[in-house]
């Protein structure tokens, strides 16, 4: 077992450790350099992409020492009283540094009172003061707080940028991993670095052998066993069946997924990646080595083997637009049987 989190671990601790967010970490690198600091920053993204991070590094390139960096969570001190307890140690100067940072996270979480309290000190801040405000919901941020702020928007990790994190930590640790293994993690990710190190953490605390012996290759199914993701028969099987022209096949496999309780959402975009692969090696062969490292060997070959049939870029758009249905289905499975037969029927 692991005694500190992956995701605490290598939290990044500059900004060249930084990754995904490289249009805003050159602005604030540029900012600390020219000595123009703003008073108030809104860092707005999904969890886990390192709003908090960021916020943290900021803070130390500008000469902030621990004892003048303040973090707040916002979900639990979210009142009138929290906000003017806060405005209050605002006024004090600094105890060892040219400046105060407070660290607002879940900002959104304020309640009415606390936004107007927390307003009036973003109207007039002491000099020596900097708030930096993150939020996962930038839609309930006043707007009065929102034009008072330099506002950064932070991009979710793309399956890139998350996979070669995973490798990099996995290796680091001591692990391989099969090809594929780490696609599949930042997958499950689901664009956040912390959720993809979460998911590779719960991956390795579990690949012990039957003596409790530490397992040093990681190999997909057994991914798929700790996780509960699909099984990649059943997204060979959905694709074969597109291949194959065969609609009750399809239709059968889906009744399956749904039947072992898989998350379909999840099972959706396994079935889109690898058809998306399937449509690059068969328009561009060439790149085949370098899909390697993201298919297993038996992957290539199924694939291959298949890529001569119904693999093109009309197939793969109704699939994906089939995708952006999955969210508002009240039969989950719905969007899969209904591209299906788009595909087969062509309509």
């Amino acid at each position: 077992m692991h005694d500190l989190a992956l995701y605490r671990k290598y939290r990044p601790k500059t900004f060249k450790e930084v990754v995904g967010q490289d249009h805003i970490v050159k602005v604030l690198e540029s900012s600390v350099e020219t000595n123009k600091v703003s008073h108030a920053y809104l860092f707005v993204g999904s969890r886990g992409i390192g709003k908090t991070s960021v916020a943290r590094i900021f803070a130390k390139e500008i000469g902030v020492s621990e004892n003048d960096l303040y973090e707040i969570d916002a979900a639990s001190n979210r009142g009138i009283e929290d906000i003017r307890a806060l405005r209050d140690g605002a006024r004090v100067l600094p105890f060892d540094s040219k400046y105060k940072v407070y660290i607002i996270d879940e900002v959104h979480m304020l309640s009415k009172d606390a936004w107007g309290a927390l307003l009036k000190t973003l109207e007039e801040p002491p000099k020596h003061v900097i708030f930096i405000l993150a939020t996962t919901e930038v839609h309930k941020v006043p707007e009065t707080i929102v034009s008072r702020c330099q506002v950064f928007t932070f991009r979710k990790a793309s399956n890139v940028i998350a996979k070669n994190m995973v490798l990099d930590v996995a290796k680091k640790e001591g692990y391989e991993l099969e090809s594929g293994v780490a696609e599949l993690i930042a997958i499950l990710g689901d664009g956040s670095f912390r959720d993809a190190l979460g998911t590779l953490q719960k991956v390795l605390n579990f690949s012990v052998d039957a003596k409790g012996k530490k397992i040093s290759k990681i190999v997909r199914r057994d991914v798929e066993k700790i996780t509960g993701a699909p099984k990649t028969t059943l997204v060979n099987d959905y694709i074969s069946a597109i291949a194959e022209k065969d609609l009750e096949k399809g239709i059968a496999t889906i009744k399956k997924a749904v039947g072992e309780n898989l998350d379909i959402k999840l099972y959706f975009k396994l079935i889109i990646e690898k058809f998306r692969m399937a449509v690059i090696l068969r328009y561009a062969p060439k790149l085949e080595k370098e899909m390697a490292g993201d298919l297993g060997e038996e992957d290539l070959e199924f694939l291959k083997s298949l890529i001569k049939t119904q693999f093109d870029s009309h197939s793969l758009s109704i699939l994906l637009e089939s995708f952006n249905d999955i969210d508002r289905a009240f039969i989950g499975e719905l969007p899969l049987e209904l591209a299906l037969i788009k595909i087969l029927s062509k309509e």
